[in-house]
């Protein structure tokens, strides 16, 4: 598997081959200075910040763009500001093999998150550049911005923008300040008119195929044992930012239970109720998570005295399955219609957010699974609870594939602890797939 004038390294380190380590050396290098400096420059003394669309989201493709020209590797801004990072083939004109992920986090997340496959992908493109490897069709590396949703409510807006499926009126999403999604891609020379249109920035056509790299942000890998996961699929969701309950505030006291409007009895009553929804549907072998993320009051009008007149929360549904995603929406609005005649409350709803499910592509999940075994290293399927970019250009006809890399405490918080051979073997076995293919 050697290339020259680079350092392999294998240690079979069970018989189970649950902790096979197979890295380049000179990966290792490459991705701890990068990690390293996006580190210490995205670090916001408590995790890693880098919103989508904002400077230090900038900062982080400027970091992995001066790297990838050192190593003489030619880079560009495309029109939806993403950086792309190439390797040109001897016919350019044939349909390009991409492969990446997204540079901006959550708020006070972790290092890995995204920022894991843009630089596997780097690492694949400077080590075939160094041993002199020139493809047929070109190999390009993707630095996506705007994957989390956590700054606009929006998910896969890079990749969405791209592809013509970001809607008119989710360019009018705000974040907490004020600015809108539209005006902070306009700012980085978005023409946000062919956005509007739904115009595709990037023809499908051109694109032969996307690979990605990511942490796992669930618990799977690490409770199983594995460096490493071949995604077969991606949950899609559906949510509302914000849904408002109304009731009437009141004194704790002076109002009884059959004249209250409780706005915090009437959100809990609603909470439980889709709970033990969720549980029979799981019991009937649906797939489906549900979450509401966001929960409070008002805590100007907090008092241990006063019945609350109004909370807010999110609510989120995920599933691989999109008739699954309808049927428990569905649930949703009619409980919500039920405990508003029954307690006397009102449920307001914010714009509808929708990200459909994506099943991977056959073929590669095989090659993938293929080149794992060649290193020795356990061939095994994943689905993918979170969402991923990968699932923006599965939808868009592209054959899709990911690459899971084992990580402790879950992502989006800085306790992200991906181990840097699992992530090097990771590469590897990108880099075996990625080869297979263009040749």
């Amino acid at each position: 598997m050697g290339r020259p004038g680079r350092s392999i390294m294998t240690l079979l380190a069970t018989n189970d081959r649950r902790n096979v380590f197979v890295g380049d050396e000179d990966d290792r290098i490459l991705a701890s200075e990068l990690f390293d400096s996006l580190q210490a420059a995205t670090f916001d003394g408590t995790g890693i910040t880098r919103e989508a669309y904002s400077a230090r989201e900038s900062l982080a493709l400027d970091i992995v763009e001066n790297k990838a020209r050192a190593l003489g590797l030619s880079t560009e801004r495309d029109a939806g500001a993403n950086l792309v990072i190439t390797l040109e083939g001897t016919e350019p004109e044939l349909p390009f093999l991409a492969c990446g992920s997204h540079l901006d986090s959550v708020p006070q997340g972790g290092n890995y998150d995204g920022a894991a496959g843009v630089i596997a992908g780097l690492a694949i493109l400077a080590g075939f550049k160094a041993e002199g490897f020139r493809p047929r069709r070109s190999l390009k590396v993707f630095g996506l911005r705007g994957e989390e949703s956590s700054r606009f409510g929006r998910a896969y807006m890079g990749s969405s923008a791209l592809l013509g499926a970001l809607r008119p009126e989710e360019l009018d999403a705000r974040d907490r300040d004020g600015a809108s999604l539209a005006d902070s891609m306009a700012a980085l020379g978005i023409d946000i008119a062919r956005v509007r249109r739904g115009e595709c920035l990037l023809d499908p056509a051109q694109v032969a195929g996307w690979i990605e790299l990511h942490i796992e942000q669930g618990p799977v890998l690490v409770a199983r044992d594995l460096p490493v996961g071949v995604v077969t699929g991606i949950r899609g969701n559906l949510r509302h930012r914000a849904v408002e309950c109304r009731g009437e505030a009141g004194h704790s006291g002076a109002v009884p239970r059959w004249l209250r409007r409780d706005a915090v009895f009437a959100t809990a009553e609603l909470i439980g109720h889709l709970d033990r929804h969720w549980r029979t549907l799981l019991e009937r072998g649906r797939d489906l998570v549900v979450t509401c993320g966001e929960m409070g009051t008002d805590p100007r009008e907090h008092a241990i005295a006063r019945i609350p007149g109004t909370t807010r929360f999110s609510f989120e549904v995920r599933s691989q399955n999109a008739e699954t995603l309808e049927t428990f929406y569905d649930i949703f609005r009619s409980e919500c219609a039920m405990i508003s005649e029954e307690r006397g409350v009102s449920f307001e709803f914010d714009r509808r957010v929708e990200s459909k499910p994506a099943l991977l592509d056959a073929g590669w999940i095989a090659r993938l699974k293929s080149a794992a075994e060649a290193l020795g290293l356990p061939a095994e399927e994943i689905p993918s609870g979170a969402g991923h970019d990968a699932a923006v250009f599965a939808n868009a006809g592209i054959a899709s594939a990911m690459v899971f890399v084992r990580n402790e405490h879950g992502s989006h918080n800085p306790q992200e602890a991906m181990e840097i051979d699992d992530f090097l073997s990771g590469i590897a076995v990108m880099r075996i797939a990625i080869r297979e293919a263009l040749q």
